[in-house]
């Protein structure tokens, strides 16, 4: 067992953002899906300071902290916030109940070298330690020495919940390198991440002045051409607005597209390094947030390419 008898004092929580209540436990959109449907708050987003952190391609997702139930502490993926078949497991037990194969002993070692926390916390599992080069989903991860911690855990979100568990919602995307230090057991993987300045007034504006010529979607219609699109980066196809009934709408996406891979292009970050296949990449992207909301920056051809077609936890409960 990696936690000792009596486990330490939480540790305290210093959050970047207020309280981000509206955001549940969803799906990040890509800013150029989010204008499908007509929202173009993501155009006062690109414009405003944002708090960026880096999105690790990990697998699988983990969630852990204290049962708001129980006052114990659990771990689990994240299945722990469904609305029915709740897998919320405080002991060992609860995992071989709950889970299967890679997943439960990924959460098993998890159990038992996860420090205690106060709340609750998502982070994405990198690998188990003792080496200095990790794949666990579609990116690889080289570090600059050999980790000697049991696990590696790349925290990335904060919940809270004035209920139950399945009821949580975000109150911070980026958690503080120094909310979580690493100890004996367990590695915490946290780039620090930025922004190099740039103005993007003039794009945004010339957006704006198109999104007026531009007939949107109803959010069915919207669910749809977001297959569509997927469906031709999946399969590596070129997106040709002419193709689509609504080329207008596909242009616009394409501009929003262009912007975010222009801030994209921008954003730096110093964690280890990451490669797809044997190409060095910036990593799987980044997550910024703000008043208008929680949208990530990523290279959709590279990554998103890649990840479709390879995703080896994308069912992990």
């Amino acid at each position: 067992m990696c936690h000792p008898p009596n486990r330490p004092q939480p540790l305290a929580i210093r959050l970047k953002m207020p309280y981000l209540k509206d955001m549940q436990n969803k799906h990040l959109q890509h800013p150029e899906d989010s204008i499908l449907s007509g929202d173009l708050k993501i155009l006062d987003w690109f414009l405003s300071e944002k708090d960026l952190s880096v999105k690790i391609d990990g697998a699988p997702a983990i969630v852990w902290g204290t049962n708001p139930d129980t006052g114990n502490f659990f771990v689990g993926t994240k299945s722990v916030f469904n609305k029915k078949l709740i897998k919320i497991n405080e002991t060992h037990d609860d995992i071989d109940r709950n889970h299967v194969g890679n997943v439960a002993d990924i959460l098993h070692h998890c159990l038992d070298c996860l420090p205690d926390f106060d709340g609750i916390v998502q982070g994405d599992f990198i690998g188990f330690g003792g080496d200095d080069t990790f794949c666990p989903n579609t990116i690889t991860y080289i570090f600059d020495e050999v980790i000697e911690q049991q696990i590696i855990i790349a925290p990335h979100t904060l919940y809270a919940t004035d209920g139950e568990m399945k009821d949580a919602y975000v109150i911070n995307d980026m958690v503080d390198m120094e909310v979580f230090d690493d100890t004996e057991s367990c590695k915490f993987v946290q780039p620090d991440a930025w922004q190099i300045d740039e103005d993007f007034a003039e794009i945004v504006g010339f957006a704006r002045q198109m999104s007026q010529l531009v007939t949107f979607a109803t959010p069915s219609e919207a669910k749809q051409l977001e297959k569509e699109l997927n469906a031709c980066i999946r399969e590596g196809r070129e997106v040709v607005p002419e193709t689509f009934d609504n080329s207008r709408l596909i242009s616009f996406w394409f501009l929003v597209k262009s912007i975010k891979e222009d801030m994209l292009y921008l954003c730096r970050n110093n964690g280890p390094k990451a490669y797809i296949g044997n190409r060095q990449c910036g990593g799987e992207g980044y997550v910024g947030v703000n008043e208008y909301g929680m949208f990530k920056l990523v290279n959709r051809e590279q990554f998103s390419h890649a990840n479709f077609n390879n995703g080896r936890f994308a069912c992990a409960s």
